[in-house]
């Protein structure tokens, strides 16, 4: 039906000046009745060829409540051309004549059961002329014309809105990238704020602790002019009182000058007597002194024989193949080897006697040297495991030692405590301090015996001795344990744990300083001191918690250097440790030995002996490593 509607419309546009264009939501009938007034029209104004429109069929069927099945159709033919198109919904008559007017001989439409048009009408007879074949083709290269160029149009204007629709998007993409750098600009420049404000905070903080520091620093140099001048009046205020008890004494003198002769003479004899009884004494320490080193000596050659029975296969039993040596010292009995004990003793007296030359001194002056104790406590806290370190912070001990304004054997003694001090902590690096402490005594040779006595009150297994629990003298184990170095704090001992790793850390501190070794520098106290404190320590300690412990922590540092230096002999020695100590610690049955006693044999089972400890190849720097020679 569209296809007749629009090539009427093509035909009649200018047919005698009328051009009609039937809307394009017309029904049949609408469409039928402007043919007819079409018709009338054309028959009014034509006169010598009439169109005539001849009904050929017409039949239509209605059926009510049904819809139509399909749709009219009628064919408009003209003498010369006729198409039909082949559409079955629309079919059109396309005409093109080469007169005037065209004809439409026949309409045809179809018939349906279900329409609801008129069944019969009839179209009259005169609708249109006919139309030439130029017109007709001009009609159509219009029509395609109009259709071109309203696609070229619709083209463009699909293409405009295409491209306006991309710009959009594009500016609205741009957009949000600004904004999104306009975001992250922003919270760059907050952070910038925020690290300036930090810098500033941080510099104003370090210029308030300097002008602090300032402060201090010449308060302190206030007070002690103040305590200066108040020595100095003090001084003059003495020396006048003893001008005053000279000139009284004077005036008494003469008078006790007699009783004083007497007092001489009976002093004389009584040194005379002291003079002997020392002269005894001193004998009888000889002789004990020969007597322990014998005992030294056959213990040794003991253990010898024993370490070569181990490596032939023979058991032996502890009890009878070790010699363990009972000593009383101030009421206290301790298992150790005579020649430990004598040599511990007179490291001791030579500390006793250095700190009694400092008290003394300290009594009779005010001079403060807190300055020299704190410049060696920063450098001993300041000693790394770094061969640059060590060796500069030895230099700079020695020349505390060797300043003039502080008595050296004060600087020893805040050397050899403070030092001490520091190899408790777990934290402490061995091979470092023993680096340090050989470096001095090269050249502070008496330095040795002061710290090792200090180091034998921290910890009496680097004697090698062990104090003996006995009811009859310890009226408990808290005083047990507060004899044999249990620290008290708020009236309550530390734990064992804690104690046990205070001991590891001195007894690795000490077998550190006996395999260190320096080329061209003697280590007063090196591997031959370290092999005799092993073999004091096999002969006279027995096995449990305490001696397991401090055994393996001296094999875990010595052991390395003890291998290379004695070879098989040291071989021998753990043997020793492996069938006679090991054997009688795990008898004992104690379950807070079973982790030591496991790691003293994977020592020897693993020949973890082969391998360098951790720590004594000292670095040259802070991010290379260098061994030592």
């Amino acid at each position: 039906m569209g296809a007749i509607k629009l090539n009427l419309r093509l035909a009649s546009q200018r047919l005698d000046d009328i051009a009609p264009d039937p809307e394009p939501d017309w029904s049949f009938d609408a469409l039928v009745s402007e043919l007819n007034a079409l018709e009338n029209k054309l028959d009014a104004t034509s006169s010598t060829q009439p169109l005539h429109i001849h009904k050929t069929t017409s039949r239509l069927n209605l059926s009510h409540g049904k819809e139509i099945e399909k749709s009219k159709r009628f064919v408009l033919r003209a003498p010369e051309y006729e198409t039909e198109s082949e559409d079955e919904d629309d079919k059109a008559l396309v005409v093109a004549s080469t007169g005037k007017h065209f004809t439409c001989d026949d309409l045809y439409l179809s018939d349906s059961d279900d329409s609801d048009v008129d069944p019969a009408f009839e179209v009259q007879p005169y609708l249109m002329n006919k139309v030439g074949e130029v017109e007709g083709a001009l009609i159509e290269l219009t029509h395609e014309h109009q259709l071109r160029v309203t696609d070229e149009v619709r083209n463009k204007i699909s293409a405009l809105e295409t491209a306006l629709l991309n710009e959009s998007q594009n500016s609205l993409s741009s957009l949000l990238r600004v904004e999104k750098y306009k975001e992250t600009r922003q919270e760059l420049d907050k952070k910038f704020d925020t690290q300036y404000q930090r810098q500033i905070a941080e510099a104003l903080d370090n210029h308030l602790t300097a002008v602090q520091r300032d402060r201090e620093l010449r308060s302190q140099i206030e007070e002690r002019k103040i305590r200066n001048d108040a020595a100095y009046e003090e001084a003059k205020r003495k020396v006048a009182l003893q001008e005053e008890k000279q000139q009284q004494e004077k005036a008494k003198a003469e008078a006790e000058a007699k009783h004083k002769a007497e007092e001489v003479k009976q002093a004389a004899l009584e040194a005379e007597r002291k003079a002997a009884t020392e002269a005894k004494t001193k004998a009888a320490m000889e002789a004990e002194k020969r007597t322990a080193a014998e005992a030294e000596r056959r213990a040794e050659k003991d253990l010898v024989e024993n370490s070569k029975m181990v490596t032939s296969g023979v058991t032996l039993n502890t009890t009878s193949s070790l010699l363990n040596t009972e000593a009383k010292e101030s009421g206290y009995v301790y298992r150790a080897a005579a020649s430990a004990l004598n040599i511990e003793h007179g490291r001791l007296q030579k500390l006793k006697e250095l700190c009694d030359r400092n008290q003394a001194v300290r009594s009779s002056s005010n001079q403060d040297y807190t300055r020299h104790e704190s410049h060696i406590s920063r450098n001993i806290r300041q000693i790394r495991g770094i061969r640059d370190n060590v060796r500069s912070k030895a230099s700079e001990i020695i020349k505390i030692f060797n300043d003039r304004q502080c008595p050296q054997t004060f600087s020893v003694e805040i050397f050899v405590k403070k030092v001490v001090s520091s190899c408790s902590s777990p934290a402490s690096a061995p091979f470092a301090i023993a680096y340090v402490i050989v470096l001095i005594t090269s050249q502070v040779p008496y330095v040795m015996d002061i710290f090792l006595a200090e180091l034998h009150k921290a910890c009496l297994y680097t004697v090698p001795k062990h104090m003996v629990y006995k009811k009859t003298i310890f009226q408990s184990q808290e005083a047990y344990f507060r004899s044999i170095g249990y620290r008290e704090e708020d009236e309550k001992l530390e734990s064992t744990e804690d104690y046990l790793k205070r001991l590891e850390s001195y007894m690795k501190v000490y077998g550190a300083l006996v395999q260190t070794e320096i080329p061209n520098i003697q280590n007063l106290h090196g591997l031959q001191e370290g092999w005799a404190w092993l073999a004091r320590f096999l002969n006279s300690l027995p096995a449990n918690q305490y001696t397991a412990v401090s055994l393996n922590a001296f094999l875990q540092v010595a052991g390395y250097a003890l291998f290379r230096r004695y070879k098989s002999q040291f071989l021998k020695m753990l043997n020793i440790v492996s069938n006679n100590f090991l054997v009688d610690l795990k008898s004992r049955n104690v379950p807070e030995s079973t982790k030591i006693v496991a790691n003293i044999q994977a020592y020897i089972e693993d020949k973890m002996f082969l391998q360098v400890p951790e720590g004594k190849n000292l670095q040259s720097n802070t991010l290379s490593s260098a061994k030592e020679p």
